[in-house]
């Protein structure tokens, strides 16, 4: 028999878990039409410098948290001048062939999946032969609540509420600021927003930098509650993706709505039957938004708003 708590508490772990794992991804590609195979080889990166920064430097788990953040997107910064724009390769090559050698992989879906997903075997090769199959964990903080018979990791239910605040902050950040401002402008016209002043490069350098950042928090807060080995990511790539396809383009919209919606049926699904078949519905549930709605929730939501005005 299904209880309603565990239900409740069950879809906030799903929607915190869905949202946090695509934020990053959604970002990246929704700005950049970049498809980063190796994000969840980024949120390894932030996991292990948070678990590392606790056990072996000392640091309180929040701190920790937040340097497993910043090193992932200084990580991501790279990433993007050396991988995805070429910019360092190239100019180095301009200095001694005179030209080009890399070109960027902005829109460039197919070519992005390849790169990314060969960076994505180094990462996790290279944590192996570096740490081991596995590195000492976190333990989880705040305890449990407890409800009748049952009882449920407070831990988790913050988890959350930080996704929340995280896709509050982002969507200020995209659409109160002047770098948000920028960022759109990129998005929808590069060359007119080159014309207006806008360094597109730079936009696309911070814009990478931000979605690994996330990215690398996420592994930071969920640190506590995973198995601490090289193939962790794997765990959030499904998710990731199947909520960046069912979202749509608009990126803290479409998180947030996919989020809610796929955590409901996981939650769901994962209660009654378990969760490999919850992963499962999941994956119907892509298939059939695929089929009946192309460009995702918030592509459907556009078009409804457009019909609406043209019959006004």
């Amino acid at each position: 028999m299904v209880n309603g708590i565990n239900l409740a508490l069950q879809f906030l772990d799903s929607f915190a878990f869905i949202v946090l794992a695509a934020a990053g991804l959604a970002i990246i590609f929704g700005i950049m039409g970049v498809i980063n195979l190796a994000h969840g080889e980024f949120i390894l990166i932030g996991a292990y410098t948070a678990t590392l920064a606790v056990t072996q430097l000392g640091l309180p788990l929040v701190v920790a948290m937040l340097v497993g953040g910043l090193v992932t997107g200084l990580f991501g910064i790279l990433t993007e001048r050396v991988i995805i724009s070429g910019a360092w390769p190239n100019y180095i090559s301009q200095q001694t062939l005179g030209r080009d050698i890399i070109e960027p992989l902005y829109d460039r879906l197919a070519d992005s999946m390849v790169a990314t997903f060969g960076l994505s075997l180094i990462l996790t090769q290279g944590a192996r032969i570096r740490f081991g199959n596995s590195i000492d964990q976190i333990a989880t903080p705040f305890g449990a609540i407890s409800y009748g018979e049952f009882s449920y990791s407070t831990y988790r239910i913050v988890l959350a509420g930080v996704s929340i605040g995280l896709l509050l902050a982002t969507y200020y950040l995209f659409t109160r600021t002047d770098f948000g401002m920028r960022a759109r402008a990129t998005i929808q016209d590069k060359e007119t927003a080159q014309a207006m002043g806008v360094n597109t490069d730079r936009m696309y350098m911070l814009t990478f930098g931000i979605g690994s950042a996330l990215a690398g928090l996420t592994g930071a807060l969920f640190a506590p509650v995973i198995s601490m080995q090289p193939t962790l990511g794997d765990q959030f790539l499904v998710e990731a993706f199947v909520a960046v396809v069912v979202g749509g383009p608009s990126v803290v919209l479409g998180t947030a709505l996919s989020g809610g919606v796929l955590g409901a049926i996981l939650a769901t699904f994962s209660n009654l039957y378990g969760t490999f078949i919850g992963r499962i519905a999941l994956l119907v549930a892509a298939l059939i938004a695929l089929r009946f709605l192309p460009d995702g929730i918030t592509g459907f939501i556009e078009q409804l708003r457009q019909r609406r005005q043209e019959s006004d």
